[in-house]
């Protein structure tokens, strides 16, 4: 009669494999999304508390974006429809459109202001006439820091004002004017203005947390694993040594 007994005896290549590089790399993505998850929270504190702040004006102190992101402004000047472009392929409604951008230059400066106007229909896959006043005007807006895609198609700058995105390097490349470090997303009440049913719902970080909880998980599985690979029966050793 034999007595099976286990042994631990941790193998190379499962070593390797398990606890050397998918553990380590299952536990940082893991955190990854931990600090992710921290960074909407902040986000949404951040925006909560601005959002409730009386509107500021504009003027030409020198600002960060950061610094009033989510702010409600209120500005004056002239808006430059030489300097106004579309961003391509927006719906509203489930209908294709674009996004009016348009400078707008503050009162007694030469800085300009991106304000996006809101959305328009494209009328038979083109873009519709675009009314632009020219004379004084005061409208208000959310601040918002516009970024590429997580996918950065190339495309012609200076060939076209229909643009897929909006970055404030490329227009500052493309137009040359001395702009603010964000855009204004007009609001609905603001004249001279189009769609704009912004977003507006807090971001939300509970999508990052399951994340986290998921890695987390194929860690575990991959200690549990190297573990289970690690354990030998000293009985079977025993027989097979018996049968040669």
């Amino acid at each position: 009669m034999q007595i099976s007994t286990l042994q631990f005896q941790p193998r190379p290549i499962p070593t390797l494999f398990l606890l050397l590089i998918l553990l380590p790399l299952f536990l940082s993505l893991g955190f990854w999304q931990l600090d992710r998850a921290q960074q909407k929270r902040t986000t949404a504190n951040t925006m909560e508390t601005r959002r409730k702040l009386p509107p500021l004006i504009v003027s030409e102190q020198p600002v960060t974006a950061e610094e009033i992101e989510f702010r409600t402004l209120s500005v004056s000047g002239q808006f430059v429809p030489a300097g106004q472009l579309l961003i391509t392929n927006r719906k509203h409604l489930g209908k294709p459109g674009y996004h009016v951008i348009t400078p707008l230059r503050l009162q007694g400066s030469n800085r300009h202001l991106l304000v996006n106007r809101g959305w328009v229909a494209a009328v038979n896959n083109h873009p519709p006439a675009i009314e632009t006043p020219t004379g004084p005007i005061t409208l208000s807006g959310e601040t918002n820091i516009p970024s590429p895609p997580a996918i950065e198609l190339e495309f012609d700058l200076h060939n076209s004002i229909l643009w897929p995105f909006l970055t404030l390097e490329n227009y500052r490349a493309w137009s040359g004017l001395d702009i603010f470090p964000f855009v204004i997303l007009q609001s609905p009440d603001s004249p001279h203005g189009f769609g704009r049913a912004w977003a507006s719902a807090r971001p939300g970080e509970g999508m990052h947390l399951g994340y986290a909880i998921q890695w987390f998980a194929f860690g575990l599985l991959s200690l549990a694993l190297w573990l289970r690979l690690s354990l030998t029966r000293l009985s079977s050793l025993v027989t097979a040594k018996e049968n040669r």
